[in-house]
């Protein structure tokens, strides 16, 4: 009996050391899991419609901007975790053909950014690239703030900081603790996540009219999530595209939602 207890015990203790280590190791190295940044991107700041943003402590991101048809609407968008400002050149163009403007911002730490991406730097620059825009003369009632992924978090929070006049949200998802819960279900996420991007809890408090994208085979932000969020903003359309996953929710598969957003923008039925 005292050899079986003994041996209970030990048991116990491992199971306890090895859990409390992988706690650690996710506790550590989250951030690396959530901003997979692309790297190697060349100088974007000599090529045409790029610029460089100065940040505080010496930083800088990379801007895309095409300015607006006069009295026109600029989209500002915020891109997904694995992707780069680069990246946006397609989406950007869509919109200039509709007459719309289109800011794409850069993460720090992604392409040729320097830095480090956490929630606080991405809202930092985010928020530093919105003054920019007022300085070209845009103002907030011309402001449709856009995000993708994980840059739906960052367009709810700019709204939620009265930057824009409408919101656009493909693949959303209601926070990060609910993502990796979903994932990681026996670990504590909701303790160990460092940046939470907490949609949801927001979400009552922006009040502008928001347009919601999501694939109905979306494996990696579960398309429930976005219908929740249609119930949580009190102005939200929800539209999910059949047959389309996460990656694929803007392109070939169902390239007449990036028209829709276009028209969304301008205010269109």
């Amino acid at each position: 009996m005292l050899r079986l207890r003994r041996m209970l015990i030990i048991a116990l203790a491992t199971f306890g050391t090895c859990y409390l280590a992988l706690c650690i190791a996710v506790f550590a190295l989250q951030r690396s899991l959530l901003y997979p940044a692309p790297k190697g991107t060349p100088p974007l700041s000599t090529i045409k419609d790029f610029s460089r943003l100065p940040l505080s402590g010496g930083l800088y991101v990379d801007l895309f901007y095409l300015p607006a048809f006069p009295g026109a609407p600029t989209v500002v968008h915020f891109h997904g975790n694995g992707e780069e400002v680069l990246t946006q050149v397609g989406l950007g163009s869509l919109m200039e053909e509709r007459g719309l403007g289109f800011l794409a911002v850069e993460y720090p730490g992604y392409g040729a950014s320097p830095g480090k991406p956490t929630e606080e730097g991405i809202y930092e620059a985010a928020e530093a690239a919105l003054r920019w825009l007022r300085e070209q003369g845009v103002t907030v009632q011309q402001t449709v703030l856009s995000g993708r992924s994980l840059g739906t978090g960052v367009a709810v929070e700019m709204a939620r900081r009265g930057h824009g006049a409408r919101v656009m949200l493909v693949s959303p998802y209601t926070s990060i603790p609910d993502i990796g819960a979903s994932a990681f279900p026996y670990l504590p996420v909701g303790l160990l996540a460092r940046d939470r991007y907490d949609t949801a809890s927001k979400a009552a408090s922006v009040t502008l009219p928001v347009l919601i994208i999501h694939g109905e085979e979306d494996d990696l932000i579960p398309v429930a999530m976005g219908r929740k969020l249609g119930t949580l903003f009190p102005h939200a359309v929800v539209e999910t595209v059949a047959g389309a996953g996460h990656n694929d929710v803007l392109e070939d598969l169902a390239k007449v939602y990036k028209h829709r957003m276009a028209s969304f923008a301008l205010g269109e039925p």
